[in-house]
């Protein structure tokens, strides 16, 4: 079955911004950490922002202060609000989940998540 489905891509031009959008089917989904990863042809996925079951947030260093993301535990979704989008910003973008330990520290790595999307593409244009 179908437990994260994001929605929301496009293409946007440099400057622009895109939110993202990953729904989510997990019993869980209130005590996960939710992440969201990112993929540009030829290179491997990385890791983009995360947020705890606590609603801490982090961010990778590309992306800190343009993107921004949340999550609504009663409606089970999970938001990546991206701004001043740039053309290396280009990439399919997947959202993940996984049981968090409350006292466990972010989870930033693939390895960390059991459960993922299949991906929604995000092209910009310079």
């Amino acid at each position: 079955q179908v437990q994260l489905l994001e929605s929301g891509g496009g293409v946007v031009q440099a400057g622009g911004s895109l939110t993202l959008s990953c729904a989510a089917s997990r019993r869980t989904f209130n005590r996960d950490a939710v992440g969201w990863f990112r993929q540009a042809p030829g290179k491997e996925r990385e890791f983009v922002a995360t947020i705890h079951r606590t609603g801490s947030t982090y961010y990778a260093d590309s992306v800190k202060g343009r993107f921004t993301i949340s999550r609504d535990n009663a409606k089970k979704t999970g938001n990546l609000q991206m701004n001043n989008l740039k053309p290396e910003d280009t990439a399919v973008y997947y959202c993940a989940a996984r049981d968090a330990i409350l006292t466990a520290p972010y989870y930033t790595s693939v390895d960390d998540y059991s459960t993922w999307g299949q991906g929604t593409q995000v092209i910009v244009s310079s």
